[in-house]
């Protein structure tokens, strides 16, 4: 079903709202990770022991170079995955504000704007060849 373009004018309206509305927030994803220590006498090194952990961490790019940070606490955890998801919503809104964008472009009539002399030079052609 086409869209109208006060319907769409709104639903961007609607849309910047909501970009406006997030709180702090940062790319990245939350893990855990079980580790060996290395020591031979630790029951770590059994092979039916998981390991030491779970240690928790964020992991995000800089510049193309992963970066890993420590969550030492359940309240960093807790915060590092609130960001997180406030980043994925970030994500998702902006992606339908450019869609949005794009349809009310589509759907914009043109506006005629009056010729200027240069623009009339140009298009005459020569009626020789």
């Amino acid at each position: 079903m086409p869209q109208t373009l006060p319907a769409l004018e709104g639903e961007r309206t609607r849309l910047f709202e909501d970009l406006s509305e997030l709180g702090d927030f940062r790319s990245g994803s939350s893990t855990s990770v079980m580790r060996r220590c290395g020591k031979p006498n630790c029951r770590c090194a059994r092979p039916q022991y998981a390991g030491h952990g779970p240690d928790f961490r964020l992991t995000y790019k800089v510049h193309g170079k992963t970066r890993t940070e420590s969550l030492p606490t359940p309240a960093a955890r807790r915060k590092a995955e609130l960001e997180v998801a406030e980043f994925r919503k970030f994500r998702q809104l902006s992606r339908a504000f450019v869609e949005t964008n794009a349809a009310i472009c589509r759907l914009r009539p043109l506006e005629e704007e009056p010729e200027t002399e240069q623009e009339k030079k140009r298009r005459k052609r020569s009626g020789r060849r």
